[in-house]
């Protein structure tokens, strides 16, 4: 089976990690080529070299970043304007350059909550991703950006409603969190080979691991605490095709796909498998 090109864009770095790190080592593992895309912070700062090390260990390259701030963080991008603050213009073009250069097939990113947190910097990643796979495959749109290139999956990094108590179990009661009906799931990914792999990637980010963000609450769990968490990956397929054709299968549950895949597949449980 040939296994598609991906490309994450996600808010800040460590969101890789956690939203995706799984399916991107797969993906690599397969011999895939793989890239992520990060809306804030710049090249330069203790994050941007943490990045840097979490690719490395889910071979996913060098880092892309857009160089936006991070809406909370002004620092994070000095001389830069926030990624929320900037015109959403020059946001679409800067990422239609990435998906021209590195040319996807598959692009993974936010849910349109921004996932678990709802963080406004990943709402607008959503936003941003969204506008920017449908522009990069349209030649009069940003022509200095590169050859038209246009991706043929986009899938939504989220999580459905039924795994919210075991999340709170596992992590303790927080904030709100942000989740998704079941029933709109299409992709449910095993990445339990592959959670080594991820873990490490996740700790990698060890100033939020110091100051005690979600990769802190990672590296404070036992084994079996980090495999109930992040042994899953679940994504909905940004498709209308795909959702009507899923609606035309009438049957319940997300599709356990081995990879996130290019075309639009039945909506049922089949088996993934651990390799």
């Amino acid at each position: 089976m040939s296994v598609p090109s991906l490309l994450g864009v996600f808010a800040h770095p460590d969101d890789e990690s956690l939203s995706a790190g799984g399916v991107l080592a797969r993906h690599a593992a397969a011999g895939a080529r793989t890239g992520v895309v990060t809306a804030t912070w710049a090249a330069g700062t203790q994050r941007a070299a943490e990045l840097a090390e979490a690719l490395r260990i889910l071979g996913a390259g060098e880092p892309r970043m857009l160089g936006f701030a991070d809406a909370r963080v002004p620092q994070s991008a000095p001389g830069s304007a926030s990624f929320l603050a900037a015109p959403l213009d020059d946001a679409v073009r800067r990422l239609v350059a990435h998906l021209r250069d590195f040319r996807p097939e598959v692009v993974v990113t936010h849910d349109a909550y921004g996932g678990l947190p709802g963080h406004p910097d990943h709402v607008h990643t959503h936003r941003v991703t969204v506008l920017a796979v449908q522009a990069a495959g349209l030649d009069q749109l940003y022509p200095e950006a590169g050859e038209p290139w246009q991706p043929s999956a986009l899938y939504l990094a989220t999580h459905p409603r039924s795994v919210v108590p075991a999340f709170r179990e596992v992590v303790g009661v927080r904030k709100a969190v942000y989740s998704v009906p079941d029933e709109q799931i299409t992709a449910a990914i095993d990445v339990g080979p592959w959670l080594e792999q991820k873990v490490a990637a996740v700790l990698a980010h060890r100033s939020e691991v110091e100051r005690g963000a979600m990769p802190g609450v990672i590296a404070g769990l036992p084994s079996a605490g980090r495999e109930r968490l992040l042994s899953t990956e679940w994504y909905i397929r940004h498709s209308p095709a795909s959702a009507v054709a899923a609606q035309e299968q009438g049957s319940p549950g997300p599709a356990q796909w081995t990879f996130l895949t290019t075309h639009a597949g039945p909506r049922h449980r089949a088996e993934g498998g651990r390799q």
